[in-house]
This record gives structure tokens, sequence and C-alpha cells, in this order.
């Protein structure tokens, strides 16, 4: 036979404490605050390695060519380049861009009415590489024998610290997203704390009738638990709402590729789920302490 407690008499926990309890209301908006933040958090974290990704591969797949010559030796070894582009393996294409190319290139620093004519502009040739790729520093070492003037780039310079900076940025979001958790858990801690003390009466009476520090505990764990559920689910459902209707996607949007994408969205579920857990343990420490102190 199961033995007889003062637990059992008293029946269900969670009535115990007054649903008019203001820290419970300060646990729900603490809960909707650090979800709202960690929504964004976690939309910064998952962008930041698609970004990278998609910087990577518009760079990897091409390189530039710019012959600098004197006017008159410019279109000569500029044939030269593009035949030495063509019989090399790895390039699937080239194409030698026009003055006017050129000039739409410089027009947002030097203005419309550039001279590009007038000026000793090099020749600019775009090449595009196979899934392989070509050997960039057996072109290089081609190119300076039969066409000084060129210099080759493979755009190695411009990927790396796009994807160096799109690891930090990851990183950094992944870091906010414990601050966010640690913030949550040390508030909730707080609520719980303030909680038991305006509840004290309470519990010296539930002591006096023979309860339990779990059973007591689980009284208020219950309580502030179901509050951070509510607050988190409302704060992340704000969080995906606000991406619905800012600007992030689209060629005019002003942030594209900030946001979740596919199975991103089904991420950002997750973050109730987390909250709870936080808020779970975070009351279920405070709870016990408080209550071993006061015994």
């Amino acid at each position: 036979m199961p033995r007889f407690s003062t637990d059992m008499l008293l029946g269900d926990a969670g009535h115990l404490v007054p649903a008019s309890d203001h820290t419970t209301l300060l646990t729900t908006l603490i809960s909707a605050a650090m979800a709202f933040l960690a929504v964004f958090a976690l939309s910064l974290s998952l962008s930041s390695g698609q970004l990278a990704q998609r910087w990577s591969d518009a760079l990897a797949q091409s390189a530039t060519l710019r012959i600098s010559a004197p006017q008159s030796e410019i279109e000569a070894q500029t044939a030269i380049a593009v035949e030495v582009l063509r019989t090399t393996p790895g390039i699937a294409a080239t194409r030698v861009m026009e003055l006017d190319e050129q000039r739409a290139l410089l027009e947002p620093w030097f203005g419309p009415d550039l001279p590009v004519e007038q000026l000793a502009m090099p020749r600019l040739i775009e090449i595009e590489e196979t899934a392989e790729g070509f050997d960039a520093q057996g072109l290089r070492l081609r190119l300076t024998s039969e066409v000084p003037g060129a210099v080759l780039d493979d755009h190695t310079r411009w990927r790396r610290p796009l994807v160096q900076a799109a690891g930090s940025l990851r990183a950094l979001a992944w870091l906010s997203v414990l601050l966010i958790g640690g913030a949550m858990a040390a508030m909730i801690t707080l609520a719980a704390g303030f909680s038991l003390a305006a509840n004290a009466q309470v519990i010296r009476v539930l002591r006096l009738v023979g309860a339990r520090d779990a059973f007591i505990a689980r009284a208020f764990v219950r309580r502030l638990t179901i509050g951070a559920l509510v607050g988190a689910s409302i704060g992340t459902l704000i969080g995906l709402a606000a991406f619905l209707v800012l600007p992030l996607a689209g060629e005019g949007g002003f942030l594209t590729g900030l946001g979740f994408h596919g199975a991103g969205w089904l991420t950002a579920l997750a973050i109730p789920v987390f909250a709870t857990a936080i808020a779970f343990g975070a009351t279920r420490m405070a709870a016990f302490r408080v209550l071993r102190r006061e015994s």
C-alpha cells in the first residue's frame, strides 16, 4: 500500500501559488522579451553562415584578368591574353569588357561624364571557371612570360575575409544567444526568490501541516515555468512575425539574406522549449535554496 503523507492530502501543488502573483506576470514578460531577442540572435547566426557560403560561391567560379599597357600595345596584349586563357585547362569562358561597361563600374564614384576614352584605362577580361577550376599559379607564370602587363585576380583575397567575417559574426550571434539565456535565468531566479518571499506565510503554514520542501517547491516551479512557456511562445511568435513584415527578401530588400529560410523556421520554434527548460532549472534551484535557508 502507498504510504500516506501530507503531500497526498494537499493534492496538486499548483493551486498553492496565488494566481494574482505579480512574479508570474514578471516571468511571462521577461520570457517574452528574451525570446524576442533570441529570435533575432538565432536568425543572425543562421544567416551569417548562409551569407558566407553565398558570397564565397559568387566569387569562387570567377576571376578577372587586368591588362595594363600603352594604348598602342593593349589590343595586341589583350588578344594574346585571350588566347592564353582559351588554352588553359579549367577555364570555361572568357569575355573582354567593353569601355561602356567599365564606365558603368566607375560611374558611382566619378559620375556619368568620366571621359573613359581619354584615360589610360586597363583592359578587363572576365574569366569563368569550370567546376574543377584552373591552376592560378601556373597561369600567372605563363602570363608573366607572354603578357607582361597582365595581373590575374582569382578573388581569393576577397573570399577569405568575407568567410572570416561571417564566421566571427556567427560566433558573436551564438554568444548573444548564450547571454540572453543567462540573463533570462538570472531574472527568473530573482523572480522566484521574490515569489517565495512574498508567500512566506503560506510556506510556514504548509510546513506546519507537514508538507515537504519538494512539494512546496513544485508549487512555485510549476506556476513560474508555465508563465515562462507562455511568455517565450508569445515573444517567439512576435519575432517571427516581424521577419514576415520587414523588407528582408527580394532585390529591393534592405536586409536581403537576413532571416529564416527553409528548416530555419522550425529551429526558431525550439526557443520556447529552451526557455521553459531554463525557467524550470532556475526556478527549482532558487526555490530549494530559499527553502533551505528559511528552514
